[in-house]
Parts: structure tokens; sequence; C-alpha cells
């Protein structure tokens, strides 16, 4: 069974939690590692993650937990790429917390699950990307 260890990553995006918002539940972004991500953001409902990673199609899944639009979005994850059995102890929690203050907002992103700082390690460097993939979607002229 996977530990609980929780990696943590943050952007700060010059606008509002709105429109990070936005942009975060828009299918047509490609914030998530070139993803489309698809859902209808209501709890209990499915959330899909279509993509190519490394030149290997995948389809990622897992379920919307809590809403609560700006400020929270936390859903399960699983990917097959993981190399783990499709069981509820191979998924983790993300959870997108986005805090505004003075016209921007932070983005911190929470992954739990990890079983290692290895692992922690990893997802780190994954979700540093991801946010700032969003932060770059959401204001791509603060972002070179």
């Amino acid at each position: 069974m996977a530990g609980n260890l929780v990696a943590r990553a943050v952007v700060e995006v010059p606008a509002s939690a709105d429109e990070v918002w936005s942009v975060l539940v828009d299918p047509s972004a490609r914030w998530m590692v070139g993803s489309r991500v698809s859902s209808t953001y209501v709890v209990g409902d499915p959330i899909t993650f279509d993509g190519e990673w490394e030149g290997t199609p995948f389809q990622d899944h897992g379920e919307i937990v809590e809403v609560d639009r700006p400020r929270l979005l936390r859903y399960t994850h699983y990917s097959p790429l993981s190399g783990q059995p499709d069981v509820p102890e191979s998924y983790h929690h993300l959870t997108f917390m986005l805090e505004e203050s003075d016209g921007s907002t932070t983005v911190t992103l929470e992954q739990d699950g990890n079983g290692s700082t290895d692992e922690v390690e990893h997802a780190e460097g994954l979700w540093r990307q991801v946010l700032d993939a969003l932060a770059a979607s959401v204001a791509p002229d603060a972002h070179p």
C-alpha cells in the first residue's frame, strides 16, 4: 500500500483566482502535461486526462472529491503509466488551492499517497512543471 507523504508545488500567477480557475477547468487548456482534462466538476463525477507522455498515449482518470470555486478543487487521480493496479490504494488525491491577494493568485498543488521521499521529489518536479504551464496559460505575458 502507498505511503502518505505529501508532494507540494506552488506558483504565483498575476491574475485573479477566477481567471486561474477558468483555465484550470477549461478542457481546451493543455496545462496538465499537454493532456485534455475533462469533467463536469461536480462532486462524485469522473475526471479524465487524455494525452501523450514521452510518446506513449495515456488516459488517466479519477473522481471529483471537492469543489469550492474559485478557491479549491480536489480529485482522485490514477495513471495506468504508474504500473500500479487500478485499485483505490493506487490513487492519489490532487488538491489545488487558490489564494488571491492584490490581483495575484497563489496556486498550491498537493498530491498525497507518496510512499517515499524519492516519490515526493519526483512528483514535486512534475507538479512544478504543471503549475508553470497553468500560469503560462493564464498569463502568457508574465512567463517567458
